[in-house]
């Protein structure tokens, strides 16, 4: 059988799969993987409640967002790529009702899920496939990036890949686009998702759309570890947290100048993969003894009670809300009455500009430096490619045009031109 391949974008806030189509362009076809959506967020949800919980039932995409938000028993993973190349990998969580997985488990979970709907789509198995990866899993550690292939790799092949090949996002992304072009150019790509901003600068063209082999054509890929999750995570910080009581003061003892009260509990409620740790026996023993740190006893009280009622994700879920919300301007309101009746914070295009400012700056510092690794002077870019979920930031997109004024943007498919791409190299790879 000479279709019996896929191509996978798994990504750290929404994945696609394409497999062969004879009828769509290119030859590859994106699978319908929810309600007819060609993409699903990269979530799971396992319950805990119902029957046959030994089997660990599990809730995927857009209905494991919903379980969540509905208030179900259960357990919420989300940003899961994040943990490949970390220690936590290997480590057990609680999902409830006394059962716990590894993180490399929920994973391969998922691989599954998005593997049975291309089956279920090409009408029989597939033993072969193409996954996205990155440009750099782990900022400056090669062996650590190394690993995160590797894991990813194992967790292709936990599901029943026999043959898997890997290519760079960015990459996948303007052989993407080199379909629609009718002039030989050099392509700046900017694929900014949840959990990486990755650049490559590639030559495409016509004539070269048929060629496997493309090393001649890319002249640098570059990339550091900041990009949708660590909006979120800035926003939330910037906006929710401080009525929480984060980065507010504690009582004066003995005449000296007040104290911040600690923030390491306020860093973890931010962070996707770390969420779930303070809802933990100790760390609750541990958030309920900094009370005497907190000149507003309010304050505790309301943290006490985003970590007794388990409300982290759900705020992370509100600063992403807002987040996209003022992503073109304009402002909003961040209704918080979870955890107090009637609490709610502010948030306008101009604040959350500044909290995210120096990640955004250090994402256009990346791509400039793509460019220099290339060996070419910025002006001689001619077009700068934006894909990802999180090219939907006006000021995140202004400021990478601002670096490249002679480039004319384009912006593809947020959410699916590397998975499309994917499948273009895929198609190449087994012609």
């Amino acid at each position: 059988m000479t279709d019996d391949f896929c191509a996978i974008d798994f990504g750290t806030s929404n994945s696609a799969i394409a497999v062969p189509d004879a009828a769509a362009p290119g030859g590859m076809a994106l699978v319908p993987l929810e309600d007819g959506q060609l993409t699903m967020p990269t979530a799971v949800f396992y319950l805990a409640e119902g029957p046959g919980l030994q089997n660990l039932p599990r809730l995927f995409g857009r209905a494991a967002v919903a379980a969540y938000t509905e208030g179900s028993e259960g357990r919420l993973m989300r940003s899961m790529k994040s943990v490949l190349g970390s220690s936590l990998m290997d480590q057990h969580t609680d999902i409830g009702a006394g059962r716990s997985v590894s993180f490399g488990d929920v994973i391969t979970g998922y691989l599954m899920h998005l593997k049975r709907a291309a089956e279920a789509r090409a009408g029989h198995a597939i033993r072969h496939a193409v996954l996205g990866r990155p440009v750099f899993f782990v900022d400056e550690d090669p062996v650590r990036d190394a690993q995160a292939q590797a894991a990813l790799e194992a967790s292709a092949r936990a599901v029943g890949f026999e043959e898997i090949a890997f290519q760079y996002e960015p990459l996948a992304a303007a052989l993407h686009h080199e379909a629609t072009v009718d002039a030989e150019q050099w392509l700046l790509v900017a694929d900014i998702g949840g959990g990486t901003s990755d650049f490559s600068v590639v030559r495409i063209g016509p004539q070269r759309r048929t060629r496997l082999d493309r090393r001649d054509d890319v002249l640098a890929h570059h990339g550091v570890h900041i990009a949708g999750t660590d909006f979120d995570r800035r926003v939330e910080l910037g906006a929710i947290l401080p009525a929480i009581g984060y980065g507010s003061l504690g009582p004066s003892i003995g005449g000296q100048p007040p104290r911040e009260v600690p923030s390491r509990i306020y860093f973890d409620l931010a962070t996707w993969h770390l969420v779930n740790t303070l809802y933990r026996p100790q760390r609750l023993a541990e958030a309920r003894a900094t009370k005497v740190n907190y000149a507003d006893p309010v304050l505790h009280q309301r943290l006490m009670k985003v970590l007794t009622d388990h409300l982290g994700h759900d705020l992370l879920a509100r600063a992403e809300r807002a987040k996209i919300d003022v992503a073109a301007g304009g402002e909003t309101r961040i209704s918080l009455g979870l955890v107090e009746r009637g609490l709610e914070v502010g948030l306008d295009a101009g604040r959350a500009g500044e909290v995210v400012a120096d990640d955004v700056a250090r994402i256009a510092a990346a791509a400039q430096e793509t460019v220099r690794l290339a060996g070419l002077d910025p002006a001689r870019i001619d077009a700068l490619f934006f894909t990802g979920g999180s090219t939907g930031l006006k000021g995140l997109t202004d400021a990478l045009s601002a670096a490249f004024p002679g480039a004319r943007p384009v912006h593809g498919d947020r959410l699916a031109s590397v998975a499309a791409g994917l499948g273009v190299y895929a198609r190449l790879l087994r012609a």
